[in-house]
This record gives structure tokens, sequence and C-alpha cells, in this order.
């Protein structure tokens, strides 16, 4: 794949998550603004500069101008970020400029094998020490791209379904998505891989005939509503009241009620019906700085950065649970 060829899928699903975002924020009841980023600006000063639509970039974090470390982050782990990043730099003040993106895994695959990011008129060709996701996708990239050396485990995670503050829809399980006065908020299969695991869900809860229902008469209705980048447009559409409800990352919606204190909440997906996945950190064989990537890794393993996962709802990894 060229980078003329993925600029464009690219530059369209920006533009039109970025538009999405911004117009569903105009929605919200007078006095509120939902409105990502939902963290705090990078360390350093400078002018804060953004105009939604069209000056706003969320999921890129940091130094863009010669980093000496470059973090591919799965794009759930955005709350994360700007904690883990600052306790790195306190254990190895060595590296003090750090560039992370938390994008979809599969768009930031794209970016890698690409070798750029085009963003809207913007063009970022930084190469990634670490690219970090679910532990099947990298088992499976390693398998097909051969991209990494070493790799770590570092957190584990689940997935729920969240809704407005007190459930006013009165959802009880994922069943219930199915109903036609119950708007869904769904990522993308066409660019993000974690729908296809929530269609599994729907499956093995309501059988195909459920699937066919969100995934198919509902997206036709106007009440499945498909996303592009679901970690920030499902809250998003919940918070505005665009939708009812929506799959998430137990770890979104913990963000979104138990530290932004924002009005959702959650229902919780039985342990047989749910999807537990493993998130790995690997280096990448091509790592511009190598040495800091191994570094990285061997930080995510320390308590502090473990005590920083813990308080944004992430599990400990199999491996590492009592």
């Amino acid at each position: 794949m060229t980078t003329k060829h993925m600029g464009a899928p690219l530059l369209a699903a920006a533009l039109l998550a970025a538009a999405a975002l911004a117009a569903v924020a105009r929605a919200a009841p007078a006095g509120t603004d939902f409105s990502p980023p939902w963290s705090p600006p990078p360390a350093g000063g400078g002018l804060a500069f953004s105009v939604a639509p069209f000056d706003e970039v969320v999921d890129l974090h940091g130094d863009v101008v010669d980093p000496q470390l470059s973090v591919f982050f799965a794009g759930n782990q955005f709350m994360v970020v700007h904690d883990l990043i600052a306790a790195f730099s306190q254990a190895y003040p060595r590296y003090r400029r750090i560039y992370v993106e938390t994008l979809p895994p599969g768009a930031l695959a794209a970016q890698i094998e690409a070798g750029a990011l085009i963003m809207g008129n913007m063009r970022i060709d930084l190469k990634a020490d670490v690219y970090t996701a679910g532990k099947r996708r990298i088992e499976a990239l390693q398998k097909s791209k051969h991209w990494f050396g070493e790799t770590y485990d570092y957190a584990a995670n689940k997935l729920a379904i969240m809704v407005a503050a007190g459930n006013p829809r009165r959802l009880r399980g994922i069943a219930d998505l199915g109903r036609a006065d119950i708007r869904v908020s769904m990522p993308n299969p066409r660019f993000e891989g974690i729908a296809r695991q929530i269609e599994a869900i729907y499956r093995k809860v309501g059988g195909a005939a459920l699937e066919r229902t969100i995934m198919e008469t509902k997206v036709k209705a106007g009440t499945t509503i498909l996303t592009q980048i679901h970690h920030r447009q499902t809250p998003l559409n919940v918070l505005t009241g665009r939708a009812d409800a929506g799959v998430v990352w137990f770890t979104e919606a913990f963000f979104q009620q138990r530290l932004l204190h924002h009005p959702v909440g959650v229902v919780p997906i039985p342990d047989e019906d749910n999807l537990h996945v493993t998130y790995a950190a690997a280096v990448m064989r091509a790592a511009p700085h190598p040495r800091a990537a191994r570094d990285f890794l061997k930080f995510l393993g320390t308590p502090t950065a473990q005590a920083i996962y813990r308080k944004y709802g992430f599990e400990p990894p199999p491996r590492s649970r009592p």
C-alpha cells in the first residue's frame, strides 16, 4: 500500500469523524460541552488554538518534532496517555520529547505500512518505535508482517454497554440493542476491527437474527449509527442524546462516568457473553529509537505504570493476576 493510496481513505475518515464529533457536540443540551479531547493539554506551554471541526486534533499527542520516542497506542487507551507519559519521563528523564497516536489500531497498522499519516492538510511520516494493540492482533501482524521484536502483555479489558445516566431506556443487556426504539452507536466494520468482535457477541446472544437487526435493518432505519472512531464518537453520541446506547470497552465507560463525572451509566455484559482482551506492546524491528522502545516496555510492567492503568479501570494481564 502506498501513501497515496492510503491518504484518501484516512483523510475522508478523519474529516467525517471530526465533522460528526463537532455536529454532535453542538447538539448537546444548553450549557454543556462534552467535546473531546477529555484530557489535559501537553506540558511546555504554547498557543492553545482549536476550532471544531476545522482545526482540532485530539488523538495525536505530544511532540511531533524530532521525538525521542514514538508510541502508536490502541485508541481506547487515550485516557491513560497524559499520566503514563508524564510518569515515564519522570522515571527516564533522558526522554523529554515523546509523540503518541491513539487512533484505532487498524488505522495505525495501515499508517505503518504506508509510511505516513495524512490528516487534513498535514502529513506525518514519523515511524513507530512501539505499537500496542490486542494481543491477537499483535500475533497476527507478526505472523504476516514480521514487524516486531520483543513484546510485553501489560493490561486487559472487557466490553460493556454505555447508556445515559440512570439507564432511562431500561436496557437489560445485549438483546435489547435490537429493540426498534433503541438508537445504537456501533463501530463501522469498514474502519474498526472491534466491530467484528461485537458482531460475534450479537450472534452469541441472539443468533444471526439479532446481528441482522442491528447491523442491517437498524442501519437502514437510521437507528444504528456507525462510527469511525468509536472511542470518541460513541461516548459523545450517548452524552448528547444522539444514541441511547453503545457497546464500548469497559474502561471508556468507567472514564466517562467515574473520572470525568459525565452523565452516563454502564450495563454490564455477563462474562460468558463478553469479550476479554489482553493488550500487548511490541518493539518495532525498524524502530528509530530501539533503546527508548525497550525502556518503555520495561516501564509498562512497573508498579507505577500498572497503578495508572488500574486508575483508569484496566485489569492486569492474565499472567499477573493473583
